[in-house]
Order: structure tokens, then C-alpha cells, then sequence
């Protein structure tokens, strides 16, 4: 059982900057991969990003791709979501997720999610 709660939500005016963090707790000892998402209203959960467990492996939405950076700290059982570059379309509410094994842009195949947090981006 993994636990997973997220942090670092806000409101920020477009083209700022904001970091989230994914901090895991319980069985985190076996290899895991942790990937965000978010929902916006009206909007299906959509894939943003994923890291393996040992890092070696990051993949990326194309919609975020070159503005979000994903990482973690396994010493920590902390994964990181920088976002930069933000706009408007990007308020949602961000979710992070862990599923045992091979990362997945799949919603459905991860297992264990956290709460979420809301981003809002002003124009």
C-alpha cells in the first residue's frame, strides 16, 4: 500500500512558475513508478508525466513537454513536478499516482493516487 499526498498548488498569474510535490509513505521499499496528471472541469484526467523508480526513465506529455520537468528524491519518497511557462489552459487539478512496475501514460493502470491539488492560472 502506498499512500501519496500532494503539495504546492496555488494560484499564479500566466508565465509563472510553480512546484509541486508528491510525497510518499507506507510501502515504498519495492520499485515504483509515480506519474501526474490532472483534471480540468468538464475534462477527462489527462497524463502530464512520469519517472521511474530509479529516474533512469522520464516520460512526458507533448502538451507539457519543454515546460514541465519531473524528478524525485527517493531518499526523500518525494516527486517533484516544476512547472514553468504556466497558462490559463493549465488550471486543473493536479494528481499525482504510483502504480509497481513500468511507467504508463494510462490513467487506469495506476493503482494509488493522491488527493490533489488545485492549480489557477490567471491570464
Amino acid at each position: 500500500q502506498v499512500r501519496l499526498a500532494e503539495s504546492g498548488g496555488g494560484l499564479v498569474q500566466a508565465g509563472g512558475s510553480l512546484r509541486l510535490s508528491c510525497a510518499a509513505s507506507g510501502r515504498t521499499v519495492s520499485s515504483y513508478c509515480t506519474g501526474w496528471f490532472r483534471q480540468a472541469p468538464g475534462k477527462e484526467r489527462e497524463f502530464l508525466a512520469a519517472i521511474s523508480w530509479g529516474g533512469g526513465s522520464i516520460y512526458y506529455a507533448d502538451s507539457v513537454k519543454g515546460r514541465f520537468t519531473i524528478s524525485r528524491d527517493n531518499g526523500k519518497n518525494t516527486v517533484i513536478l516544476q512547472m514553468n511557462s504556466l497558462k490559463p489552459e493549465d488550471t486543473a487539478v493536479y494528481s499525482c499516482a504510483a502504480k509497481y512496475g513500468y511507467c504508463s501514460s494510462a490513467r487506469t493502470v495506476y493503482g494509488y493516487w493522491g488527493q490533489g491539488t488545485q492549480v489557477t492560472v490567471s491570464s
